[in-house]
This record gives C-alpha cells, structure tokens and sequence, in this order.
C-alpha cells in the first residue's frame, strides 16, 4: 500500500491553519526528543489521515487529522499504566479526565487526546517518556 502523504497545503485545507499550526509544533517537540520511524496512513473510519512514530515495530505515538480536528494517541500497556499512575499528580485534570475515560484493551489503554492549542503539550512529553526514555 502507497504511503499517502499530504501536502503543507492539504492539511491546513482539512484542519484549518490554526490547527495545522498545532500540528506542526507537536511533530516538532516530538522529533526534537525522539528518534523514530515516521509513517503516513490512513486514519482508518474516524480519520483521514494517521501519522505513525515508530522505531523497531513499536509504536511510540500517532497522530490523527480530519476535517477541523486532530488526534494524538498515547497507547499504554500495563506497566506503562502503572507508571502513568505515578506521575498523575503532575499531569493536569483534564490530561488524567481523557486517560480516566479511555477504552482498556487486551493490548493497553488506547488514550485519544484532540489537541486545540499547545496547553497539553509538556503532558503529552510526560506520558512519552513513559514509553520511552
């Protein structure tokens, strides 16, 4: 299957400049911390697009764009729970309400933040960490 790729323009077209914006500065945070594998898709049903942070067949994080609106995925196995566990007092309410409300799978708790601003951002670094030094 052909990596389907977006253009710049295509994107700010689909989510709007602001969000596109977003966008921009939290692949940039990651792939200042981060070393990975970065693959475009499809977003499956619910999104038009995904882009997948891989290295070595794991999957550190995703990100998701439809119309006016992005995805970030965090998926946390067990351990990785647990850690999110100890570090909750230093996340925000709202970052813990999402991690709270998310499905639990037999693979981990799959949690889907939908960024509008840049607010989350040092969170969304902290749940990573977890997942990868």
């Amino acid at each position: 299957m052909p990596e389907i790729v977006p253009s710049a323009e295509q994107m700010t077209m689909l989510v709007g400049k602001p969000l596109y914006e977003i966008w921009t500065q939290l692949c940039a945070l990651i792939d200042e911390k981060y070393d990975m594998e970065r693959l475009w898709g499809s977003g499956g049903k619910a999104w038009i697009y995904e882009y997948k942070y891989r290295r070595g067949g794991k999957t550190l994080c995703c990100l998701y764009a439809k119309g006016s609106c992005l995805g970030f995925m965090v998926i946390l196995g067990k351990d990785e729970r647990a850690k999110f566990e100890e570090i909750r007092s230093a996340l925000s309410p709202a970052v813990c309400r999402k991690y709270d409300e998310a499905d639990t799978y037999h693979d981990g708790k799959w949690v889907m933040f939908e960024p509008a601003d840049s607010t989350e951002f040092d969170d969304y670094m902290k749940i990573l960490s977890i997942k990868r030094k």
